[in-house]
């Protein structure tokens, strides 16, 4: 998280309000609703892990048993599972 000077980016009377409530302290503002990112975006982790799922998917429907797609991607079976049964 960066630090923001609020005196460069708040009007002048926003920034008189909110001085009425917070005196020099250092105060969170979070996004708006439906703005934020959802895990793994913005570093592209989510796409490389969406990307494996798809391979491990793919190798299941050709007919690679479970077992050996836990080897080939060093997953637990039962992290397997959830990936070829989930949508």
């Amino acid at each position: 998280m960066k630090y923001i000077n609020a005196d460069e980016i708040f009007p002048r009377e926003l920034l008189k309000e909110i001085q009425k409530y917070v005196h020099g302290e250092t105060i969170y503002i979070p996004r708006p609703i439906g703005t934020r990112k959802k895990w793994g975006e913005k570093n592209g982790n989510r796409a490389l892990l969406q990307q494996r799922n798809d391979q491990i998917r793919e190798q299941y429907a050709e007919g690679v048993s479970i077992i050996e797609l836990a080897d080939r991607f060093y997953l637990s079976y039962d992290s397997i599972r959830k990936i070829v049964y989930s949508k």
